[in-house]
């Protein structure tokens, strides 16, 4: 799943990936349509599979920094260089911004429905289809031939937003559970929004000042690149109002939607805190972790709800090759911190593990 067989540009086969190499994944035994792929090696995928055709991945962006994340915006601001505002491919690259080190746990495709916003900065209005064709721009692709595509990926977003949230495969606690819903109400809703027939959902995008998470994700898309992708061909479609749908800088991060929840660990929007016990503790967060990547029920914690993993003394062995390097999330690096997202520290022991088991029932 996410890789097929496709006819290169002179008739020879290969494979290529699709949507599903990273918004489809495994957990707790579960393969789980429109979850974030939480133990892709695509920087490694990438660099093995130019290898096998007797080439090296040399292009200025990493596809990702540790295993487990992706760089959607390195690679995006390349493609987009490559292009004047028609999308046609132009002699001279524009210079823009080279974003590093961005790390991204891509958000699960299910939130989409009660977002008004979208991508993990809030940064999109939620009904665009047209940003997502960037993903089409590499060289071997005319303008005509991407601009052509518009209705198949309107039909790709009608899809996405078919998607529902899994259920959560083990036992609950239901008296906790009720309890927790009560401390999730008064410490939580105000960004998280309300669950059940009468949901709420604010759509906060929450200020880097007052969040305090990394920010080098949402820091990526600079005024130069945000005022060059906002003259494409791509940011010209219209809303209901007949307004262009462009890309903002909010300076924050968007609240998700936890609607399933458990199935999307590790958390943050980086991928740096393994369970929800660590979101809601930020002393108890790991520096430097590493885990099996494996995706059967003996790889969750159910407790503390998320994936086992284990701590680290120290950071990835810089004479290991970079594949194994990439095994270990080290919190110090760039765009992998785990600081910030602090509102959880305030709670008791009990209240947190009652907050995690209403969320089991999301």
């Amino acid at each position: 799943m996410g890789l097929h067989e496709v006819h290169g540009a002179l008739g020879n086969k290969g494979i290529s990936n699709d949507c599903l190499l990273c918004h489809a994944g495994t957990v707790a035994g579960q393969t789980v349509i429109g979850l974030g792929n939480t133990t892709i090696e695509m920087q490694g995928l990438f660099e093995e599979m130019a290898y096998a055709d007797g080439v090296s991945f040399n292009v200025p962006f990493r596809a990702s920094h540790v295993r487990g994340t992706i760089d959607p915006i390195g690679g995006l601001t390349f493609l987009v260089s490559l292009r004047d505002p028609e999308l046609d491919l132009q002699q001279k690259p524009a210079e823009l911004d080279r974003p590093e080190y961005v790390n991204s746990d891509p958000p699960a495709w299910w939130q989409l429905k009660k977002k008004k916003l979208r991508d993990w900065n809030g940064g999109l209005d939620a009904r665009s289809t047209r940003v997502d064709i960037a993903t089409l721009l590499h060289p071997f692709n005319s303008a005509s031939f991407v601009k052509k595509q518009e209705p198949v990926f309107a039909d790709i977003h009608a899809f996405v937003l078919s998607v529902e949230a899994p259920r959560y495969p083990f036992a609950v606690d239901s008296e906790k559970a009720a309890k927790g819903r009560d401390v999730f109400n008064t410490h939580c809703a105000e960004c998280h929004g309300t669950y059940g027939k009468d949901w709420t959902y604010p759509n906060k995008v929450v200020p880097l000042k007052k969040l305090g998470t990394d920010p080098t994700l949402t820091r990526a898309m600079t005024p130069k690149n945000l005022e060059y992708f906002n003259r494409t061909w791509l940011t010209r479609e219209k809303d209901p109002d007949g307004n262009f749908i462009q890309v903002v800088d909010t300076g924050g991060y968007l609240a998700p939607v936890l609607d399933g929840v458990w199935a999307t660990a590790p958390y943050l929007h980086n991928g740096s805190a393994p369970t929800v016990y660590h979101v809601l503790n930020s002393k108890a967060r790991p520096k430097y972790f590493t885990r099996s990547f494996g995706t059967a029920k003996d790889d969750y914690d159910p407790v503390r709800l998320g994936v086992k993993f284990a701590e680290l003394k120290g950071p990835a062995d810089a004479k290991l090759p970079e594949i194994e390097q990439r095994k270990v999330y080290d919190t110090t690096r760039p765009g992998q911190g785990n600081a910030g997202h602090t509102f959880g520290d305030e709670l008791t022991e009990e209240e947190r593990f009652a907050v995690i088991e209403y969320l089991k029932t999301l």
